[in-house]
């Protein structure tokens, strides 16, 4: 070969070489949106390429942020998305370049300037519409999630709004270093890697792990309360953590998650998920360190006192952040009976949103779980606070939220002397209050379930609730629920009856066995700051020999300030 000629190749090469390396930006956004838009971008080198957003943001991002790359290699038909965490860990999936989506094509369009194929196809009842070019002569696309086409995708349009669009190319002879690397770090399925990276956004806190909730003898606890111990009250049947959730941020979403079997106890019981506030002179913690007789009282028209039941000037009421029923004998009685077409569930399990009360999960917090029972072996309950973010920003601190509990009568220490709520029978319950100044979006969060056990019982009659405001009847409220014969499969040992039905199935006054009781919102915000009271009236039946009706209701204000 000739000088002339081999220095005409090795420049060809190098013109080939360079060709090989671009680096594609694309921008996404939204039709008629004026919220800002992302960028993508697509480097490539030869048959390969590296495909990563363009973080574009200023500030502290939230804690579970990863650092998502996906690397393309057309030759050996494979695709590797790979997550990177600040923790050190790394994990990937792997992925065929191959497809089974099925693409229409439309012809031939000019877009953005460049001749292009155009495509159409739909998936989950999603239409895409994408176009291609091939007279850049190689392939590269920002996503392969909808599959691979030939060519230089130039831009995609879903449901005629979302947009993502090629915006710029330019020449990078730096891109030899971004090949795809030898080490991607731990392979996991595609199904698994999602969960992977949502579960890394969430914060997680444990609160209780099986801890078991019964009737016993134990020797009472003295003293100081000591950060993250489970210690056991009222014989056991109320369980209490000390915790320090200072690092919980403020502009998360809030749920309960919550797992319960019985452990020896056949029956359908109420249990209640709930903070003690220690912000006055008294509170639950007293009484359980010293005796119910400490916190104040209200005596009704039948002489039945009743203690901690309702706001004091010297006194909080407990906040309940969840009321749940426990169904009859889930796991521990799966074996007893057996009905064709019926498989028993293992645990019963209860989620909730508890966004509108997280206040009271800030900082030295003491949250509690009691379950009414009488049984030896009772229950295992676990819990944990689940923190799913609304922004990807750390920064945010909204500091906005107000909230007041005005009343409780879950008698959470029903085994050392606090009583069932019996007094609609008889009287109201009446609360004094102040609304400060300045507090907006202002609401009354009430939980009502009505009991009685049998056929004339509260239980299974609806009774209407009523809300006076300032002595004005302003709200009425029925609780129901219908659907209890969903949870069938959680009631092992409920009684069947002969029509068929099990006592499992029966509607019920706000509650079914297996399930939590959502709170109820009532507006308030045509109340004025200052002094106000509230007055809660329920037509309670009448007792029935050795049995009688009571109402658990607990309410309280939320607004912002």
């Amino acid at each position: 070969m000739s000088r002339k000629l081999f220095l005409s190749f090795i420049f060809t090469l190098f013109l080939l070489s360079a060709s090989a390396q671009q680096r594609l930006v694309y921008q996404m956004y939204s039709i008629g949106h004026n919220a800002d838009t992302s960028f993508v971008e697509v480097k490539r080198f030869g048959k390969q390429l590296k495909i990563q957003d363009i973080n574009t943001f200023d500030g502290k991002m939230i804690p579970g942020i990863s650092d998502d790359i996906t690397y393309v290699d057309y030759d050996a038909d494979s695709a590797y998305f790979q997550m990177k965490y600040a923790d050190g860990d790394s994990y990937f999936a792997y992925f065929s370049l191959k497809s089974n989506i099925e693409f229409t094509e439309e012809g031939n369009e000019v877009m953005n300037g460049y001749d292009c194929k155009k495509y159409r196809t739909s998936i989950n009842s999603n239409t895409i519409e994408i176009w291609m070019t091939e007279t850049l002569g190689y392939d590269a696309t920002p996503t392969l999630s909808r599959g691979v086409l030939k060519g230089v995708m130039v831009r995609q349009l879903v449901n005629g709004s979302s947009v993502l669009e090629l915006k710029s190319i330019k020449k990078d002879k730096k891109l030899k270093n971004e090949t795809i690397p030898s080490d991607l770090g731990k392979r996991v399925s595609g199904k698994d890697i999602d969960k992977i990276a949502k579960d890394k956004l969430i914060i997680k806190v444990p609160v209780f792990n099986e801890e078991q909730i019964h009737f016993a003898d134990i020797e009472k606890f003295k003293g100081e309360i000591p950060f993250d111990s489970v210690i056991h009250f009222s014989y056991g049947t109320l369980i209490l953590k000390r915790m320090n959730l200072e690092t919980l941020p403020e502009h998360y979403s809030y749920f309960l998650d919550v797992r319960q079997q019985s452990n020896g106890d056949a029956y359908d019981r109420p249990a209640s998920i709930f903070v003690i506030p220690t912000d006055r002179a008294l509170s639950l913690k007293d009484a359980l360190i010293d005796s119910i007789q400490v916190l104040p009282s209200y005596t009704d028209k039948r002489d039945i006192t009743y203690r901690a039941i309702k706001l004091e000037d010297d006194f909080l009421p407990v906040v309940e952040l969840m009321r749940f029923f426990t169904p009859f004998g889930v796991k521990h009685f799966n074996d007893r009976v057996k009905f064709d077409g019926l498989e028993w569930e293992d645990e019963a399990y209860y989620k909730q949103e508890i966004t509108d009360v997280a206040k009271h999960l800030r900082g030295d917090v003491l949250i509690g779980a009691f379950i009414s029972n009488y049984d030896g072996g009772g229950h295992k309950l676990s819990m944990d606070i689940l923190a799913y973010p609304s922004s990807y920003s750390w920064d945010l601190s909204y500091n906005d939220d107000w909230t007041l509990p005005l009343f409780n009568t879950c008698n959470v220490m029903e085994m050392t002397g606090q009583h069932y709520c019996r007094l609609f029978k008889t009287d109201s319950l009446t609360v004094e209050f102040e609304v400060p100044e300045n507090v907006s979006n202002l609401q009354l969060r009430y939980i009502s379930t009505g009991h009685g056990g049998w056929g004339g019982g509260d239980e299974f009659n609806q009774k209407e609730n009523s809300i006076l405001i300032d002595g004005e009847k302003m709200f009425v409220h029925t609780p129901w629920r219908c659907d209890c014969a969903t949870f069938r499969e959680m009631n092992p040992v409920s009684g069947n009856f002969w029509n068929g039905q099990s006592s499992s199935d029966l509607s019920r006054s706000g509650w079914c066995p297996g399930t939590a009781t959502q709170p109820v919102y009532f507006d308030l915000g045509f109340l004025k700051p200052g002094k106000h009271t509230i007055t809660i009236a329920i037509p309670q039946g009448d007792d029935e020999g050795n049995s009688f009706n009571h109402w658990m209701v607990s309410g309280m204000l939320i607004g912002t300030l």
